[in-house]
């Protein structure tokens, strides 16, 4: 058609726009795949090749796009054409805003004769716009997987029933209010997720789902549930936490093959016996013994307001207009007064490692605390919501204050800032009150004194220093403008230390801003102290400078023939028109303003060291550690016991906020892959108050049977490059040195263990495993082993969390008593073996190792899936489009 060879005239703008049809059918079409949501202009691919070679892509079984491509429009029109179609994907998400959220694609409804699709069995459109169900899904007969989580769905149809073949259905993050009485029709549906919706209710004809073996309907409005989830013999795991439940049916406690009933962070004030002394309940976070308040009583009273304490895998929460008081397990606490939101609201938070291309620090500033984002963001609320943020306290900073910083989606700005101290913990915690929801940190700044000038003047005073003051005379403005003042004080001895010159001395440094591009209209008068042992009387003005620097402290101007200096016994005066940074130096010097650009950069740095440290029990485990040099030896005091090694690096000097790097050498390399690491170096970000730390496994090629390996891991300064000149790590001296330090590290000799040998282990021989698919990330048998060597003593709560039977937790114990190892393995792949087809085991895992209090396998488990997707992306980039190995849709391991 015409408008079709119009598109396929943008191939030019396309990347790659000129590709090769027949390369491309040669590559991709053999195995009846295509897999375009790699590609940012997936849909030009696709329409290129649908003009060149249709006879295979009409063939195509399985295919991949991008809802976030411009393109998506015209491609849905085609694919009704491809009759053969197993598994649709277009899913949004592959977009990213400046902060890395995934932005939703732009798909809205689909084109009728998807109906025609009679093969489809897998339909994935998460992560998109849908407001509604498209009707033409209902007429999919084969249709088995559906999801459509991450939409903005409020209803499901009435005859949503009708998919009689469906066993997979995940609706979870949208808006709906309640549910179809069709749903019960689902006859064998197994896994349904309803999760962080809008529902009020449940319809009785959901307890006729009777081969559902996980139900989860966490995050919603729920006030009860209705009693015909008893006939859900199959049920396994039953998810109802953080809901608004005030009661629940006894006879859930008799489902006979329930290993999970989660009932935490609900209203709860009594539950059944039998449930409340099931091993396999969870209800943590419910007012559980509370009288109920009586109808007089006052319902703004925060004490009666319904509390909720978060579990370190859960992710959000809901809001009611009753308010709410809730605790993270990371500390963080929120009060919800009644009627700060009208309407129930779900809010989503999450805990970030600051990263320094967004959290942008301003000189001096330190970092306290790591980053918290609260969504929706921008969400206005009727009255103030009140945060509590834990922070590291920041003993060693002096004239310094406190505040809870955050960024309004244009810049950052610091609220008004409570500080308080928790009794029994003594824990440190910064309190403020918002109407928005955005991103927000606890930072150290110098002490900020501020006033508004009106056009009759004013006069502002530094609280740090008294002495220092700004007079604003009548008419310096036509417009109230509002001023700020910073004070850094500098002593002597840093001076002497920094300079080397015992009689240079300075003045505080005073930092002057405004909010107006304006210079004033009338000079401001300045009184700034003379420099320590400096006074009027034996003043040698020749010797005396003031200095003007830019904002950013790069440039320093002396300015002392601009200004009309005057002098009293203990001050400088001088007026100016525009503010930045001024200082006073009084010197035998000439030519000041380079050293003082290096006073001033050294003022801004830290002391560190460097410490490598190996495990006593498992030398494979390396701790690397940026420490301050003050805190260096009760930090070497608290490891002493588990780990040993190498005496601290010599001091150096960073930033806050600094970007370095370790890498392995001389014959050590990392054991596995991560995503802050790149080619075998780890990257690091200096915070002088956060834990600069991270622990790696590391391995050598050298063979490790007959003799010890002697590496080492040297730190470099700056973020990990594309890659190092040969010479790099030779040339150790110089003003453009990378290198900071380097630390030995020592692999001893190799003995026999069970966590080496690739074959059957200890007995065991487990048939090849591929848990998940690319779009979650796999996981191997090699990776299931790695996982088995970290958990040791708490295989049983772990296996219960994955979902075993106590029954099967017993058998296991049995069969391999005195034998841990054993134990490990045959509940780990027990599980893997039970869950290889669950589209949603890998995440499974990672919950039930937080559940566990596992949270560091966890994160291995996540830094796996993870870089699993990247290796995925770039090999499908690398070889065009040809799939090496299976990475189907992981509900189509189901079918």
């Amino acid at each position: 058609t015409q408008k079709m060879a119009e598109l396929l005239g943008l191939g030019d703008k396309c990347r790659e726009g000129a590709l090769g049809a027949p390369s491309l059918a040669g590559s991709c079409l053999a195995d009846n795949r295509l897999n375009l949501d790699v590609y940012p202009d997936g849909c030009c691919r696709f329409l290129q090749l649908f003009e060149g070679r249709r006879g295979e892509v009409v063939q195509v079984e399985f295919l991949r796009l991008s809802s976030n491509d411009c393109l998506l429009g015209t491609t849905l029109s085609i694919l009704p054409h491809l009759k053969h179609l197993k598994s649709l994907v277009l899913k949004g998400g592959h977009a990213r805003d400046e902060f890395g959220l995934c932005q939703h694609g732009s798909l809205t409804s689909l084109p009728p004769d998807i109906g025609n699709l009679r093969c489809l069995t897998h339909l994935d459109l998460s992560f998109n716009s849908l407001s509604t169900l498209p009707s033409c899904i209902l007429h999919l007969p084969s249709l088995r997987v559906l999801l459509v989580s991450h939409n903005s769905l409020v209803a499901l149809p009435e005859d949503f029933g009708s998919l009689s073949k469906l066993t997979f259905f995940s609706a979870m993050k949208n808006q709906l209010k309640d549910l179809p009485q069709s749903i019960g029709e689902l006859a064998v549906l197994q896994d349904l997720d309803l999760s962080e919706n809008a529902l009020e209710f449940l319809p009785e004809e959901v307890g006729n789902l009777h081969n559902c073996t996980e139900l989860d309907l966490s995050g919603n409005c729920l006030s009860s549930i209705p009693d015909s989830l008893a006939n859900l013999k199959s049920l396994r795991r039953l998810h109802l936490h953080s809901n608004l439940l005030v009661t629940v049916p006894a006879s859930l406690a008799s489902l006979p093959n329930l290993s999970r009933l989660d009932l935490q962070n609900n209203c709860l004030r009594a539950v059944p016996p039998e449930i409340q002394t099931s091993p396999f309940v969870r209800l943590r976070g419910n007012p559980l013994g509370e009288t109920e308040p009586s109808p007089q009583a006052d319902e703004s009273r925060a004490g009666g307001l319904r509390r909720l304490f978060l579990a370190s895998g859960e992710d959000s929460f809901t809001v009611t207009s009753e308010g709410c008081k809730v605790v993270l397990a990371c500390g963080i606490h929120f009060y919800f007064p009644p009627g700060a939101a009208s309407d129930p609201l779900r809010i989503y938070f999450r805990t970030l490692a600051p990263d320094p291309q967004w959290v942008k620090l301003k000189h001096h500033d330190v970092l306290l605390s790591r980053a918290l984002e609260l969504q929706p963001h921008g969400v206005k609320f009727q009255q103030e919501v009140q945060i509590w943020m834990p922070y590291a306290s920041p003993q060693t900073l002096h004239q310094r204050e406190v505040v809870v910083r955050t960024f309004s989606g244009q810049s950052w700005s610091d609220l008004r800032t409570r500080l308080e101290q928790k009794r029994k913990s003594k824990k440190h915690v910064a309190h403020c009150s918002v109407l928005h929801f955005s991103w927000f940190l606890v930072v150290s700044r110098l002490v900020q004194n501020e006033c508004k000038v009106p056009t009759e003047g004013t006069l502002l005073f530094s609280s740090v220093d008294p002495n220092i003051k700004v007079t604003f005379p009548p008419g310096v403005t036509e417009e109230t403008r509002s001023v700020k003042l910073q004070v850094l004080p500098v002593s002597a001895e840093e001076i002497e230390e920094i300079t080397a010159d015992a009689g240079c001395r300075v003045s505080p440094l005073l930092c002057l801003s405004q909010d107006s591009l304006v210079d004033f209209l009338r000079p401001v008068r300045i009184q700034l102290p003379l420099p320590p042992g400096v006074t009027g009387l034996n003043l040698d003005q020749s010797r005396l400078h003031l200095l003007h620097g830019d904002l950013e402290g790069q440039n320093w101007d002396d300015i002392t023939s601009q200004v009309v200096l005057e002098f009293t016994h203990l001050y400088a005066v001088f007026e100016v028109t525009h503010f930045s940074w001024y200082w006073l130096w009084y010197t035998t010097k000439t030519y000041i303003g380079g050293i003082a650009k290096k006073v001033y950069e050294r003022l801004r740095m830290y002391q560190v060291n460097f410490i490598a440290l190996q495990r006593k029990k498992d030398p494979e485990q390396v701790l690397l550690q940026c420490v301050p040099k003050h805190k260096v030896d009760p930090v070497l005091k608290k490891l002493q016991d588990r780990y040993r090694g190498p005496e601290p690096s010599d001091m150096v000097e960073m930033f806050e906020g600094e970007q370095f790097f370790a890498a392995f050498e001389r014959g050590i390399s990392i054991d596995m892959d991560r995503p802050d690491c790149v080619d075998g170096r780890l990257s690091f970000i200096f915070y002088s108050h956060l834990k600069n730390m991270k622990e790696i496994y590391v391995t050598s090629p050298v063979d490790r049977k007959g003799q010890a390996v002697k590496g080492q891991v040297s730190f470099y300064r700056g973020a990990v490059p594309e890659s190092i000149p040969e010479d790099a790590s030779r040339r150790r001296k110089g003003p453009d040195s990378l290198w900071l330090a380097t630390l030995p590290i020592k692999l001893p000799r190799l003995k026999p263990r069970w966590r080496e040998n690739p074959g059957p282990l200890n007995g065991f021989s487990f048939p090849p495993l591929n848990l998940g698919n690319a779009e979650t990330g796999y996981l191997t048998q090699a990776n299931l082993l790695s996982i088995a060597r970290r958990v040791g003593a708490d295989w049983q709560t772990i296996g219960l969390n994955l979902g075993l039977t106590y029954q099967q937790i017993e058998r296991i114990g049995y069969n391999n008593r005195e034998d841990l190892d054993k134990q490990i393995l045959d509940m780990l792949f027990s599980w893997a073996q039970q869950n290889s087809e669950d589209p949603d085991c890998v995440s499974k895992l990672i919950t039930a190792m937080k559940e566990s209090g596992r949270q560091d396998i966890a994160d291995e488990v996540e830094t796996i899936i993870e870089l699993g997707r990247q290796k995925y992306r770039e090999s499908i980039r690398r070889v065009g489009l040809e799939q090496e190995c299976s990475t189907e849709d992981s509900a189509i391991a189901m079918m």
